[in-house]
């Protein structure tokens, strides 16, 4: 699942990870992942940081506090490189800087995908 406010990031994603064989789902709105229901939880989430309505960090924050969320891999990404740490702070599994290769997105989210399946 892709959670971006950038119409242009979305769709670029989207069409790589079809294209890679993945199901995609995605959001403009981050705060949409707070009441998404366990039929629909994501195998790997891809979440930007800066959004208008919200801060990805928060909502990372408030997934990795519950339950029900907390094994979901979230790979943050932003336009500011600077703030990687803070990422990481929040929950998130790991981060990526716009603009980014996809080849290293797709390398990100196998190993993510991984990841949950060995827990």
């Amino acid at each position: 699942m892709i959670a971006d406010d950038d119409p242009g990031i979305v769709d670029a994603v989207e069409m790589i990870l079809d294209f890679h064989g993945y199901e995609v789902s995605s959001t403009y709105n981050a705060t949409d992942l707070l009441v998404i229901q366990p039929d629909q939880y994501p195998d790997v989430l891809l979440l930007d940081i800066w959004m208008p309505a919200c801060d990805g960090r928060d909502i990372c924050r408030q997934l990795k506090l519950q339950d029900a969320t907390r094994q979901i891999p979230i790979l943050m990404i932003s336009a500011s490189k600077d703030i990687s740490a803070s990422a990481f702070e929040a929950g998130a599994d790991d981060f990526l800087a716009k603009p980014f290769d996809m080849q290293e997105l797709i390398n990100k989210i196998e190993m993510l995908a991984c990841k949950l399946a060995e827990a």
